[in-house]
């Protein structure tokens, strides 16, 4: 499971016949709720999607041989996890540690060394101490990442008014 990616969880049961609510935390939830994908619980456990539908902000979920509430309840706020889908280009949020951060002149402001979970939007928080939101990422590549972030962000200079 060491190679798998945390790609949800199952927040509760959801009426009597086995179905889950699970709240994702992947863009690619129609691969990961197709009839057939299959989810693995940090115990190893493999659970193989029956059926599965949007609901609110979450996805209703049947999984194969899980048929009452009892056996759903059995679920109840586990983590599910899954192996990487092919590339696509996309980077994952742990990849990002590790990386450079760059603007678009070149200019190299520090290694990522941690993502700060927020609301608004993750933060890449640098070497430096400094927190850039992730909502300015623009571009990537295998060393380091690209944000487009309004001026004076990134400045030391507390006079700059950017």
């Amino acid at each position: 499971m060491s190679d798998q990616l945390e790609i949800g969880r199952i927040t509760k049961p959801h009426g009597l016949k086995g179905d889950v609510l699970v709240k994702f935390v992947t863009d690619r939830t129609t691969e990961r709720t197709a009839v057939g994908a299959e989810l693995d619980l940090a115990s190893g456990r493999r659970l193989v999607v029956e059926r599965a539908a949007p609901h609110k902000d979450r996805w209703i979920v049947h999984f194969e041989g899980v048929n009452s509430r009892e056996a759903a309840d059995a679920l109840h706020s586990q983590l599910l996890f899954a192996d990487p889908l092919e590339e696509t280009g996309d980077v994952f949020i742990h990849e990002l540690i590790g990386r450079r951060l760059l603007t678009p002149d070149g200019t190299d402001h520090g290694e990522i060394v941690a993502i700060v979970d927020n609301p608004a939007s993750d933060l890449l928080e640098l070497d430096s101490g400094r927190l850039v939101p992730l909502v300015f990422y623009v571009a990537h590549d295998d060393e380091a990442i690209t944000v487009d972030v309004p001026a004076g962000l990134l400045t030391d200079d507390e006079g700059e008014t950017g």
